[in-house]
């Protein structure tokens, strides 16, 4: 008997848990995404306290965390659920954070503790959708102004994750996504979302731009990750 195509084809659900200590943001951010197709809100907490009694229970592939919460800000909190998963446990949320400071400081310490994410709370609902799509594909994703402050106050040396330097150094290397994806175990829709993140993270608009930067810049992140 042949298996039904449409059945094999069916789509996976994001489960999406909310923490945001003002019900307002939780009520928009529930009316923003509660319809968003292949998306379930599974959980909210209004503190930390019960973000780390309910994110267990819950399941959630991806959590959406504020950063300014009064209990524990939601960086550390980030740090102490990462830090708290156990290795026969589910596989631990990937977490993007949503924030009113586009401060480089806190963007960096986001993703130094492993946030995939980093949303300001005044953009587009668009914006939003697109770093939960990128995250959920295996990407990171930066609100655009947080990236062009972030960059604009750093080092020449981009702050890319591990990962991304991999791609960017296998990039340089001529190897296509095909090649990458094998090389690193990884899928190639996965590999295409990290391009889409190093493009976002270094201000290129173009597959040849990143190609072209990628091989100028092969030494500079060749042993990165």
């Amino acid at each position: 008997m042949k298996e039904d195509p449409a059945a094999a084809a069916a789509p996976v659900v994001v489960r999406l848990f909310l923490v945001d200590d003002h019900p307002l943001v939780r009520d928009g951010l529930r009316a923003r995404l509660g319809a968003m197709p292949g998306l379930e809100i599974v959980g909210e907490a209004g503190s930390a306290a019960e973000a780390l009694a309910l994110i267990g229970p819950a399941q959630p592939h991806l959590v959406l965390m504020d950063v300014g919460m009064k209990d524990m800000n939601g960086i550390e909190l980030a740090a102490l659920l990462l830090q708290q998963q156990q290795p026969h446990q589910q596989p631990a949320p990937h977490i993007v954070m949503l924030s009113m400071y586009d401060n480089p400081e806190y963007v960096q310490k986001a993703l130094q503790v492993g946030a995939r994410g980093y949303v300001l709370k005044d953009a587009p609902a668009a914006e939003i959708v697109a770093a939960i799509e990128a995250v959920s594909a295996g990407g990171t994703f930066l609100s655009p102004a947080v990236s062009k402050k972030l960059f604009r106050n750093q080092t020449p040396r981009p702050l890319l994750t591990p990962r991304e330097s991999e791609i960017l150094s296998a990039l340089g290397r001529g190897e296509s996504s095909k090649q990458i994806a094998r090389d690193l175990g990884l899928s190639v829709r996965t590999v295409e979302a990290h391009r889409q993140s190093i493009k976002r993270r270094l201000g290129i608009e173009g597959q040849a731009e990143l190609i072209k930067y990628a091989v100028e810049h092969a030494r500079e992140f060749g042993g990165q990750g």
